[in-house]
């Protein structure tokens, strides 16, 4: 992990991240988390304050028009399905949480819009409890690595919790999120300026700069 650490210290947090440190809000990393899905971070960031600034509880959220946290989250990808699970999962915890957002993970699945992903970003970020977080960078780069050997982001998950030490799953979402997106990059990833080359496998990896 230092080495991991070292690579990213000059990179911004994720912006679920940097929501998540000002606001001390497992409902906003809830809902920045599901604007986040197949989005820019830049995107989700700017989206997420737009909303927050018309409503920051279920409550407030529950009484918007759709149509209006569309326009708050557009240009966020699928933000016409978003818009509905957002309202939906406002809804549902009112009737159901009272409002607050619950901090197990099999009662966070069953909100709409919210995966295993979504899920453990809200435990860890929203609550300090552990859970590993594995979005596509994430999934990318530790197949990358070869720390894992798997075919989607809930088998990483899982493989991870096996080999990470439970001290670092709170941290390793944000870290490789960062990594994956300045230098482990999809197609040609960075590896010249990547700080943990020794340390990596570079597996399925043909082209690289």
């Amino acid at each position: 992990m230092p080495p991991l650490r070292k690579a990213v210290k000059n990179y911004k947090d994720p912006s679920v991240t940097q929501i998540a440190k000002r606001s001390r809000s497992p409902f906003r990393v809830l809902v920045s988390t599901v604007i986040s899905a197949r989005t820019k971070d830049e995107v989700t960031g700017a989206a997420s304050e737009r909303l927050y600034a018309l409503a920051s509880a279920p409550e407030e959220m529950s009484r918007l028009r759709i149509t209006s946290i569309e326009k708050a989250i557009y240009p966020a990808g699928f933000y016409k399905t978003k818009a509905r699970a957002i309202k939906n999962l406002c809804r549902m915890l009112i009737d159901e949480y009272d409002g607050t957002v619950p901090d197990k993970i099999e009662e966070l699945i069953r909100l709409p819009g919210v995966g295993r992903k979504t899920a453990n970003l809200v435990l860890t970020l929203g609550f300090g409890k552990p859970g590993i977080c594995v979005d596509t960078h994430v999934h990318r780069v530790c197949n990358r690595l070869g720390a894992v050997k798997t075919k989607n982001p809930t088998e990483t998950e899982f493989a991870l919790r096996d080999v990470l030490p439970k001290k670092n799953w709170i941290e390793i979402n944000a870290l490789l999120v960062m990594y994956g997106q300045a230098v482990c990059n999809p197609v040609s990833p960075w590896c010249s300026r990547g700080g943990i080359i020794s340390h990596c496998g570079r597996i399925g990896v043909t082209r690289s700069r």
